[in-house]
């Protein structure tokens, strides 16, 4: 022991003695690294002196060709005066002073000469921009087909009006806003709001390599010094050491359907912090997930067991040439095992050269698909479909046929899309036979169910959602959802949600949460705070639901923090009728009046078919007493569409609060009819009628709201108290009990029950 601590005080007073000299060192070493510029763009030019290989293998890809100038190499078309007629409308290609110009019809439907000044995309089509006032380029709706070697118009069946948002010199086909971002590197939009203006720019017109890996200019530094630097070599994105998700996710910002927020920042953590990714949409996906519309790979790749294995888009796709990496089935058989899939007793079709092989033909005789295509994995697990008039891409959630549930759901059947001649019983007793009848149960079942409002499928999304072996996507649109039903149970779901690791579920439960005023503020205002930017802001306009007056003080200022945040992404996006009709309801509540006016009346202008901008714009008139105003708006929007039954509810709700029923009455009947599964619908008819005093009109319209949303305390007690007026007190007991049944911690069904039992 004594030696221990001889050797400790030894070592005690050499360190004592060393200190002075330690210090005085510090003041010489380390030496403090000067501080490194911002990281810019510095281009392709920059990569190439490194990376040769990877150089030659970008050359001529789709990301290198995804833009250009116009010139004599880039423009694929026929502009030997050329001529394409649709719709008894003749267009002309023709060259002048060595530019691309087409006389077509332009603003308002005017036969005018436009010229060409910029190529998009290369193949199976090349589209061409035209620039316009304003920083404006718009899509020419007139491509080339590159295989046909032909024009061909994108909407070819279409009478498109040239008042409408998708006609070729309005929004929908500004390149601007709905392509660049995807198609050039470092894009900013340069977008001007208050003038309705760009002023664009970017580092590179095409797809390049700062792109993916972000702006280089530390990278550069690092290879040419081999200084140490922070992150290692210099590279915001660090593409080498991503993880499968990390990987997907950063091609997803381009590969979806989106939502940007604001301009793309590489080297963020979560992809909900730079877009908002679309859920399972009616109008985007079938209800078993398959694509659509137009839908670009990411979410449907997320659905796939590719994904949840870690499969990522490189291990098919090389990243620079973006072409596939094997051409056939060798693709697949990187990882399954081919003496089991890739043989007939998988796919039990004969393969080119076999004796039986056939190929498939159309009632003309023409060859459809080509002798052995049956046996191509892709064929099956992958059923594409066209967009844009010739670009086949296939779906990348990769899916076992199902024809039994293509059949159930009516979405496409993959065995069909050969099979021409053939239907869906006889896919489904093919499969039956090779495979037998004994099938796992799918989500598009529930989800299908879900869309219809079907009383049983409520646990089921709910179990759904709770579910970590389903896909994210799909448990987040199975929150969506359940949304649309009543009870405590739901209620119980969406706060749970509130706390999910995944930043898409949290941001969903927000978006969807049902009316809880009271709890509100308790589960929102911790998200206000939340990491990722896309939560943070949606927690924030979920609170404009609520006066300010009824906030705590000590929330102000991160709420303020937030909207700001908020506001700057509805100003970046202020030319989608939507984000100004957001800017608008943002107005209102900061109490700026003549601002949401003037914002709801642009997203009318961008957009004539926007006609919730229309609804909001008449509820603001409505709020003024400006009651004409508001009937006149809602009665524009009909005159556009007389089948919009929301316009309807919502003029039926105007003209009682203008006193005049009868007219109520039958624009509310009209919603009712039009959408027979929204409660609220019915619940108001039956309250105006019963005030009216038609009473058995009223009861009609009032159970029907019940049969909805059958745990609805509100319809419940409207219907049982229109019964105790009536004296009816069996049927309004049947109704306490429902109430007692519903929502058992509410005294409000017992109190009715005994009220009742006392009147008997």
């Amino acid at each position: 022991m004594r030696r221990w601590e001889m050797t400790g005080l030894i070592a005690t007073l050499l360190l004592a003695l060393t200190l002075p000299l330690y210090l005085w060192q510090d003041k010489q070493w380390p030496v403090k690294r000067p501080e490194m510029a911002a990281p810019t763009f510095v281009g392709r030019k920059a990569c190439v002196k490194c990376h040769v290989r990877e150089d030659r293998l970008f050359e001529k890809s789709h990301h290198d060709l995804a833009m250009a100038v116009a010139s004599q190499e880039t423009v694929l078309g026929d502009f030997d005066n050329a001529t394409f007629t649709r719709q008894g409308v003749t267009s002309r290609f023709f060259r002048k002073e060595g530019k691309f110009f087409v006389h077509t019809e332009g603003v308002g439907g005017v036969m005018s000469d436009f010229e060409i000044t910029h190529t998009f995309g290369w193949t199976p089509l090349q589209q061409y921009l035209v620039p316009f006032p304003g920083g404006r380029f718009q899509c020419l709706p007139l491509a080339w087909d590159v295989k046909k070697k032909e024009w061909f118009h994108l909407y070819p069946d279409e009478k498109i009006d040239p008042g409408e948002w998708l006609y070729w010199t309005n929004s929908a086909q500004t390149w601007n806003s709905m392509c660049a971002d995807c198609h050039s590197t470092n894009y900013k939009k340069g977008y001007d709001f208050k003038t309705d203006s760009y002023n664009h720019s970017y580092s590179e017109i095409n797809v390049s390599c700062e792109a993916c890996h972000g702006p280089g200019s530390r990278h550069v530094t690092w290879a040419e010094t081999m200084q140490p630097l922070d992150s290692d070599n210099g590279l915001i994105v660090h593409t080498g050491k991503m993880t499968a998700r990390e990987q997907v996710e950063l091609c997803a910002f381009c590969h979806s359907r989106r939502s940007p927020l604001g301009n793309y920042a590489h080297g963020k953590k979560n992809l909900l912090d730079t877009i908002t990714p679309r859920l399972l949409d009616e109008s985007l996906y079938f209800a078993d997930g398959q694509i659509l519309d137009e839908v670009y790979v990411y979410n449907s790749f997320i659905q796939s067991k590719m994904f949840d294995r870690e499969v990522r888009c490189s291990d098919c796709h090389d990243i620079h040439s973006l072409k596939l990496r094997y051409e056939d089935n060798q693709l697949c058989l990187q990882c399954h095992q081919g003496d089991i899939y890739d043989r007939y007793q998988h796919h039990f079709h004969h393969k080119k050269g076999d004796r039986k092989a056939k190929p498939i033909r159309a009632a003309d005789g023409s060859i459809l698909f080509e002798v052995g295509s049956g046996t191509s994995c892709m064929q099956c697990h992958m059923p594409g479909r066209v967009y844009m008039g010739n670009d086949y891409r296939p779906d990348h959630s990769m899916r076992i046929p199902r024809p039994d549930l293509n059949s159930k759901l009516e979405t496409p059947d993959a065995c069909l899309r050969c099979h021409v001649d053939k239907n869906r019983k006889w896919s489904v007793d093919f499969t039956n036979k090779w495979y037998g009848e004994k099938r796992s149960t799918h989500y598009g079942s529930v989800l299908d169910a879900g869309r219809k409002r079907l009383p049983e499928a409520k646990d089921k999304l709910i179990k759904m959602v709770e579910n970590p072996l389903y896909p994210v996507l799909v448990r987040a649109t199975a929150l969506e959802l359940l949304s649309q039903y009543q009870g405590s149970e739901v209620m119980a779901r969406f706060k749970k949600s509130l706390d999910s690791e995944e930043s898409l579920i949290r941001l969903t439960a927000l978006a969807f949460m049902p009316e809880q005023p009271l709890e509100r503020v308790k589960l929102v205002v911790p998200l206000l705070t939340d990491p990722v930017k896309g939560v943070r802001i949606e927690a924030a306009r979920n609170l404009t639901s609520i006066p300010r007056s009824e906030l705590d003080k000590n929330l102000y200022e991160q709420l303020d923090k937030t909207l700001a945040e908020f506001q700057e992404i509805l100003e970046y996006s202020a030319d989608f009728a939507d984000s100004r009709m957001n800017l608008g309801a943002l107005y209102i509540y900061r109490g700026e009046l003549e601002m949401a006016e003037a914002a709801f009346k642009k997203a009318i202008a961008i957009d004539p078919d926007l006609y919730a901008a229309y609804r909001n714009l008449a509820v603001l008139y409505s709020r003024q007493q400006k009651f004409d105003l508001a009937e006149k708006i809602l009665l524009k929007a009909l005159a556009l569409d007389d089948t919009l039954y929301d316009i309807h509810y919502s003029l039926g709700l105007l003209l009682s609060e203008k006193k005049r029923y009868p007219e109520a009455v039958t624009h509310l009947k009209i919603a009712a009819a039009g959408l027979p599964d929204n409660a609220r619908i019915h619940y108001n008819l039956g309250m105006l009628l019963e005030f009216m005093k038609q009473i058995p009109k009223a009861e009609k319209y009032l159970a029907k709201a019940v049969a909805i949303e059958p745990g609805n305390m509100q319809y419940l007690t409207s219907l049982a108290r229109l019964y105790l007026a009536e004296k009816r007190l069996d049927q309004a007991a049947e109704l306490a009990e429902k109430m007692i049944t519903a929502d058992p911690g509410n005294p409000l069904g017992r109190q009715l029950f005994e009220h009742i039992k006392r009147s008997r």
